[in-house]
């Protein structure tokens, strides 16, 4: 086996890691409210409440981002190596 299969082998390893960290942080997110219970309650957080989100939200968010961010680096670089080096 060649440096470059090891390597290859580790990069799709971390991709699926990668993958599946972005798919539960995604379904951890609290979704939008959405139909007329969503326009009554809503309505009211945004005129009383106009916070930005905190806590678990906010780390969610920024968790998503990063992973995201990762997936397609490491997508593009795995598609960089097996065309040119392999």
């Amino acid at each position: 086996m060649e440096a470059v299969d090891i390597v290859s082998l580790i990069i799709k390893i971390v991709l699926v890691a990668f993958s599946v960290f972005l798919i539960a942080v995604v379904l951890l997110q609290s979704g939008q409210r959405a139909g007329v219970p969503g326009a009554i309650g809503g309505g009211a957080e945004q005129l009383f409440g106009k916070k930005k989100a905190r806590g678990m939200d906010a780390l969610l968010v920024r968790l998503t981002k990063i992973a995201a961010v990762g997936f397609m680096v490491l997508a593009v670089l795995l598609v960089i190596i097996q065309k040119y080096w392999m």
